[in-house]
């Protein structure tokens, strides 16, 4: 029986050290995330960069050169992208918080070309600026072979590692992984950082994964362009402006963008059947527009701010439901 044993958990460790992760986008069991879906509630709108070298082990190059920090901020595969360099990071914020929800909290996304090209980005997140909290990154890629500048990663043996997807195609994180962490407040998250990964296997530059393995992409790049190449992040669950938060976290009120132009929307989310009403209230709390209440099924409600008329100027955003207020403000400005 202990011989059993002993075989067993040998075969499961062995088993688990070498998963299979989620495959690429556009194949049945991914968790890529396009760029245009709904889901995303906003995206990141200042970017701090530290570029690094395009060839770590040939500093003689210099840094990595293309784009520039405002690059990577708005919606994915609208401002082009910018080129981290051989472990350089960025820093970025966002309009409201990330908040911790049920499934994934927020996604990052590169420009590769292809299901394969994969530059790979460590992810770090924080609640006051200072103080950062690395996702467990998994990389079982071989590591004994080096991939050349060109060469090709399994998307399949990577996991909480940006880079994953293509272009467009986000790769998703979800904050409750994090969640006995010291010192982070995951229903606030108010910045994230990106962190190149070396992908050479050389000691001396290599970059390691949680279980200290060794993670191998495409290495060396000596090109303006060389390192993590970052587009964007899109928030998926943003914490709402809220003054009186009365029930389940899972009722929410977003707005974007804000400051409010004809295009903007206001969109909340049930998560059970209600009765529900929308209004605006001037900054001295004379109403400015009413919906009646009304029997709503759960699920997504959306109005254009085009369909209200009101002047430019601050207001109190409100919804109502048998359970809960929310209150957020808003500028709208035509």
């Amino acid at each position: 029986m202990r011989n059993f044993f002993l075989l067993y958990l040998f075969l499961w460790v062995n088993i688990s050290a070498f998963a299979q992760f989620a495959p690429p986008a556009g194949q049945i069991g991914s968790t890529a995330m396009h760029a245009d879906s709904s889901i995303f509630v906003g995206w990141a709108n200042a970017c701090s960069l530290t570029r690094g070298y395009q060839d770590i082990s040939n500093t003689t190059l210099g840094y990595a050169l293309s784009g520039d920090s405002s690059m990577a901020t708005g919606k994915a595969g609208i401002n082009g992208f910018v080129s981290l360099g051989d472990g350089g990071n960025a820093i970025l914020t966002f309009p409201l918080p990330i908040k911790n929800n049920i499934g994934w909290d927020f996604a990052v996304f590169e420009n590769a070309f292809d299901n394969t090209y994969l530059e790979l980005a460590f992810v770090e997140v924080s609640s006051d600026g200072i103080n950062f909290y690395r996702f467990p990154a998994t990389s079982n890629t071989q590591d004994t072979i080096q991939i050349g500048g060109f060469g090709a990663v399994d998307a399949t043996k990577i996991n909480n590692l940006a880079g994953k997807y293509k272009a467009l195609y986000g790769t998703p994180f979800d904050l409750q992984e994090l969640e006995y962490q010291n010192g982070l407040n995951i229903n606030n998250i108010t910045h994230v950082k990106i962190i190149d990964a070396i992908g050479c296997i050389t000691n001396t530059f290599a970059s390691f994964d949680k279980d200290g393995h060794i993670i191998n992409d495409p290495w060396s790049t000596p090109f303006n362009s060389g390192g993590f190449d970052l587009d964007a992040i899109g928030v998926i669950n943003q914490a709402p402006n809220d003054i009186n938060e009365l029930a389940s976290i899972k009722t929410q009120l977003n707005v974007f963008p804000n400051p409010m132009q004809n295009n903007a929307e206001i969109q909340f989310y049930l998560e059970e059947n209600s009765d529900a009403s929308i209004s605006i209230r001037d900054i001295i709390g004379k109403q400015i527009y009413h919906t009646k209440k009304y029997n709503q099924l759960k699920g997504f409600i959306s109005i254009l701010i085009s369909e209200i008329d009101i002047d430019n100027g601050i207001y109190f955003l409100i919804l109502e439901t048998n359970i809960k207020k929310l209150t957020q403000q808003i500028i709208i400005s035509r």
